[in-house]
This record gives C-alpha cells, structure tokens and sequence, in this order.
C-alpha cells in the first residue's frame, strides 16, 4: 500500500458562521488577511516536504471562491512541489474538467509539471463539485459527458506527436492541438478518477484508471471497488490493487487521546462546510434519483459529521495511537476487499504546525511500514 499525505490547504481563520450563509461560493473575501494567507501558503508546503522526507507520497487538489481550499490552481502548487521535493510521487486529484472550457490548456500544465518534476505527476481528473458551476458560470448539465470528453482530448493530446489535430466535439473544438512541452513520462502520466457512487465506475475501469473514492465509509467504498472489479472481469481483465484508492482524514497520536484530540480538529475539514441551499444542488448536476434524495434529506458526508466516534465506526476517519490507527485501516481494507493507495487527509482547520508533523511522523514511523506489508498477507 502506498500513503499520499494530502491537505486542502484551508484558510480558517473566519468570523462565526451565524454571521454567513455559505463558506463557499459568496463569503466576502475581505475575511482573507493576505499576509495570514501567504505565511499558510509556505506552511503548507513546508509540510508537503516534511511529508517527502518521511517518505510519504503527495496529493493535492484545487477548488475555487472557498475558505476551505486556497488552491484555485492546482497547477501553480504542483509546479512549486515540483521543485521543491525530489522524490515523491505527486498526484493532483483533481483538475475539474467537468467544469473547464479548456482541456487543452489543462494537458499543456500537466505536461509542464511532468517535466519539472522528471516525470513524478499523477493526474486526477474530477467532475467538478456543484458548488463551483455558479462561479464557473458553467452549465450544470452533463458535466460527467464534459468530463469524459475533455479526458478523451487530453489523452490524444498526450499521446499525438506527428504535428496538429483537429477536435471536433459535442462539447470542445479546436483546430490545431499539438502541445508543447509533450509529458515527460511515456505514452502519458497515470491517470486517475474519483468517484462517490458506482454511476461512472465502468468507465474508468474500462480504460484502467485508477479510481478514488473519499469519505464513502464501509459500505459505499465496497460497492464502488466491487463495481470496478465486475467491469474488469467483464472485459476479462484483473484488477490489480493498486487501481483502488481510498481516502480518510487520518491523525496517528502518541496515545489514543492524542489521537482523537489531533482527528478533532481535523473534523473542521466536515464541520466547517456549511454551504447556502443554492449552490449545493443546481438543476440538472445530480441525476434524477440523486436529485429526489436530497430533495428528501439525504445526508452526505459532511452532513452526518456530528461526533468523532461515529466518524471513526463509519470509516471516514481514522485516529488513534499507531496501533488503533493500524487497526482500524486494516478493517477497513478487509471489508472492501482491499486497495494499494491510502490518500490520508493529515491537516485541516486549526490542526497547527508542529501537530501536523507530528501526526504524520507517527504515522510514517510507526502505521505505514505494516500497511506496506498489508497486501502481501491479506
């Protein structure tokens, strides 16, 4: 099993949420103080190279018109990870494609970062959460058929090196594509998907992507995984492990009580996003039968957020002393039928400085080496 050390990067540092309706989308950024926000940036990836040093693997994201995420470009961050870090594999996860007029301008950045990073990019491609279609000013209709077709264009991209295409699509046309610089690793970088439901898993296990789910839990992890491995049985293919991701917010204390102390403040990450109605679901993002279960109150994860310990029993978070820590990540692996990549979420909200370094050190010192031997006994 691989570990990725991952942080959204959150500014928040903000007044009491009875003052506003949304963390996303329409709170004033005059909350912003740039200098706070510029010693946070440096912070963040100070700890991105702690986290290569303690041999952990790097993930990180992009989202946009949010406190809980100052990376609105994925692409600026992996180019400084790029060059500050030597040896880590790299994994953004992910470029919103779906919300993106532009996917040719997406695997022109890929490629420049493959580059600068001699080859150690990962590239995660997401649907894009509905939030930040109104920002966007995008349409929320069919964002996965975007999604897939900007993925089939910056793939030929990649792997097209004899001069020009033309693209002629439903939703994307261009008529001279032949990016410079072309990936550093050949034909292409690895590729990844997420996914929180089982609707789009046939197609990434189709092409052998690897797909990602975060915060499903127990049971919804183990469908969207089995989900993957049918198709590929179907198409008379295996599925190795390490096509399978799943992430968690994980914090490895000293003792138990550290341990949960450190995952409590990581519950900022669930606790802190609170969205305003009208941005959480606009006509025409969720399907029909999505759409009528919100309409009737279905929780999502950060809904049913309301105490650690239910957070740990569902399987979204993992805390504990390295032996608790281990414990649970093992049950967890067993009941889905296992994945090679854990993607832990190890700093969130006011989780300082030295208690980030010290939940992952703990966690690289004394978690990682049994899980690397996990699916070898399994």
């Amino acid at each position: 099993m691989r570990a990725w050390y991952f942080s959204e990067n959150a500014y928040p540092y903000l007044p009491d949420p009875a003052t506003y309706d949304s963390i996303r989308v329409d709170l004033p950024n005059r909350n912003f103080d740039p200098k706070v926000g510029a010693e946070l940036y440096h912070r963040y990836l100070d700890e991105w190279q702690q986290a290569e040093d303690l041999g952990l693997d790097l993930m990180l994201n992009e989202h946009h018109q949010t406190a809980t995420n100052l990376n609105p470009s994925a692409a600026v961050v992996l180019g400084a990870l790029s060059r500050i870090t030597k040896k880590a594999r790299i994994l953004v996860l992910g470029n919103p494609i779906g919300n993106r007029r532009d996917p040719v301008r997406v695997a022109e950045e890929m490629s420049m970062v493959d580059n600068y990073s001699r080859g150690r990019l990962e590239v995660g491609f997401v649907r894009g959460v509905p939030y930040e279609l109104s920002p966007a000013n995008s349409n929320p209709v069919r964002t996965a058929d975007r999604l897939w077709e900007a993925h089939d264009l910056i793939l030929k991209a990649w792997t097209t090196h004899d001069g020009p295409f033309n693209w002629e699509g439903r939703y994307f046309n261009y008529r001279q594509v032949n990016i410079w610089p072309r990936p550093y690793q050949q034909p292409r970088p690895p590729v990844w998907i997420t996914a929180t439901s089982t609707a789009q898993v046939a197609k990434v296990a189709d092409h052998g992507h690897t797909v990602a789910t975060f915060l499903t839990g127990y049971d919804q992890t183990k469908a969207i995984f089995d989900a993957y491995r049918s198709q590929r049985a179907a198409n008379a293919q295996a599925t190795a492990d390490d096509r399978l991701a799943y992430a968690a917010l994980v914090y490895t204390g000293d003792t138990d009580e550290a341990g949960y102390a450190g995952a409590r403040k990581l519950l900022w990450y669930l606790t802190a996003n609170k969205v305003a109605p009208q941005w959480k679901n606009p006509p025409g993002y969720a399907s029909l039968k999505a759409s009528v279960a919100l309409m009737r109150g279905a929780a999502t994860a950060f809904d049913r957020a309301s105490s650690l310990e239910q957070c740990i029993e569902r399987g979204i978070v993992f805390a504990g002393n390295p032996a608790t820590v281990y414990k649970q990540i093992a049950k967890h692996h067993a009941h889905v039928g296992g994945y090679g990549h854990l993607l832990m979420m190890g700093q969130a909200g006011f989780l300082e400085h030295d208690e980030t370094v010290r939940g992952m050190t703990n966690f690289a010192n004394e978690v990682y080496p049994r899980l690397k031997e996990l699916l070898i006994t399994a």
